[in-house]
């Protein structure tokens, strides 16, 4: 365990030479290690590779990629490379294929879980006398345990409320004072409306949102911080249970819009999503990560799906993590509709810069017909009823303009949209029948 919860966390990083440097070792480290393990899937992925030859990042290019299909087709153990009996927890994300993603943690992964997650929440302002709100979901999801022991390895005491029973969670943030929240952006919405509606918003004191598991635009960002009063900062946390689950990354209050990836442990590249080719600093492209210390399920250059770029050094003084853009979208979630790509997010920006439009909306790719067709229905604000046709039209034309294509939009009053309360939100839907999927 890499001290107690008592200890100091590290926020700033190693310097750039350094950092290098222990990249480097545990790269090389790593590499050994997954040859060694004797586990066949790594065994053929790395028999063309001469390990000694792996000395410093600059090697990484000669490394083979792993994907998800690798942990599908390992299904369910066959990545593991320690004995089972040297590992003490196992996680699981949905598959949509009808197994799930299983990854599993040694008690020093899961130090270092608490250690990075630990990091994160200092980053966003948290401090070890707060009483940590913990909404994010428990169980076989990495969301609510994952920040949860970060809390503790920082000195927290944390509230693990997990996801729903809303009446429950505002009576506790109420109670106990709770600064800093833990849950999806979508939840945090839902919290911040019934709290309102409750008319006991502004007698809660809750100052700052730590949010993931969903993707969010900085359009969406104005409206949960509109939401929650002046004073709230509504912060990005990134991670996937691949790699290890939340504590990847994290936005800082005082660098909106930047990740603050823990280089330490998870050496970032990005490359071209077609051709697998790194790209240069400042383009945008998918990121792949590399898991330098995990025991149990290290991954080599995962590619993770999520579209962003490399930002230039120059953030806060001092702080010297590698620092990537929020996340655009996802590879995989490109829409192509009559031959143009279309990324949710791209339609979650229109819609949230419109003062008229609310913050629920749901988007459905329509393949009943020869041409696929794309339906948005969204909320308007409680102002606009009584002018619906002027906003959709208005809001329309907009999105013609920024994603090529027209889009049948659909505005609906207030309220009428159904909330999330456990788990993630699904944006994205696709109709094939008859039958409304948003019915």
């Amino acid at each position: 365990m890499p001290g107690t919860a008592f200890d100091p966390v590290d926020i700033v990083g190693l310097p750039t030479v350094e950092k290098r440097s222990l990249q480097g070792e545990r790269l090389a480290a790593l590499v050994a290690r997954l040859a060694a393990s004797g586990n066949p899937f790594w065994t053929e992925r790395l028999a063309g590779v001469d390990q000694t030859s792996i000395t410093s990042v600059d090697d990484l290019t000669s490394l083979p990629f792993t994907v998800k299909q690798d942990l599908r087709d390992q299904y369910p153990l066959g990545m593991v490379t320690t004995p089972m009996a040297e590992t003490t927890r196992l996680h699981a994300s949905s598959g949509t294929s009808g197994k799930p993603t299983i990854v599993v943690y040694t008690p020093n992964d899961l130090a270092i879980w608490a250690e990075v997650n630990a990091r994160a929440l200092a980053l966003a302002g948290t401090r070890p006398e707060d009483i940590l709100h913990n909404g994010y979901g428990y169980g076989l999801f990495t969301g609510g345990l994952g920040l949860h022991y970060g809390g503790e390895r920082l000195g927290c005491t944390v509230v693990p409320v997990s996801g729903g029973n809303t009446a429950l969670q505002l009576q506790l943030l109420a109670d106990l004072g709770s600064r800093v929240m833990l849950s999806t952006p979508s939840y945090c919405l839902v919290l911040a409306e019934r709290a309102h509606a409750q008319g006991i918003r502004d007698q809660l004191g809750v100052k700052i949102g730590i949010l993931g598991a969903e993707p969010w635009s900085e359009g969406m960002r104005t409206r949960i911080q509109d939401a929650w009063g002046g004073g709230f900062t509504a912060l990005d946390i990134y991670g996937l249970s691949e790699v290890i689950g939340p504590g990847v990354a994290m936005e800082a209050p005082d660098d909106l819009g930047a990740l603050n990836v823990f280089d330490d442990h998870f050496l970032p590249e990005i490359v071209d999503p077609e051709t697998g080719a790194p790209v240069a600093d400042g383009e945008y492209g998918e990121l792949v990560l590399t898991t330098l210390t995990k025991e149990a399920m290290p991954v080599l250059r995962y590619r993770t799906g999520d579209i962003t770029r490399m930002l230039p050094d120059g953030g806060v003084a001092g702080r010297h993590w590698t620092r990537i853009a929020r996340l655009t979208g996802r590879a995989d979630d490109m829409l192509i509709i009559r031959g143009i790509n279309v990324y949710p997010r791209e339609i979650e920006a229109v819609l949230m810069d419109d003062p008229d439009v609310g913050a629920n909306y749901a988007i459905v790719v329509d393949r009943r017909g020869p041409m696929v067709e794309l339906r948005i229905r969204a909320e308007a604000t409680a102002d606009a009823t009584d002018r619906l046709s002027t906003v959709r039209d208005r809001v329309a034309g907009t999105l013609a303009e920024r994603i090529r294509i027209r889009a049948d939009l659909e505005l609906v009053p207030q309220g009428s949209m159904p909330r999330t309360e456990v788990g993630k939100v699904k944006r994205v839907h696709e109709q094939v029948d008859d039958v409304d999927p948003l019915a």
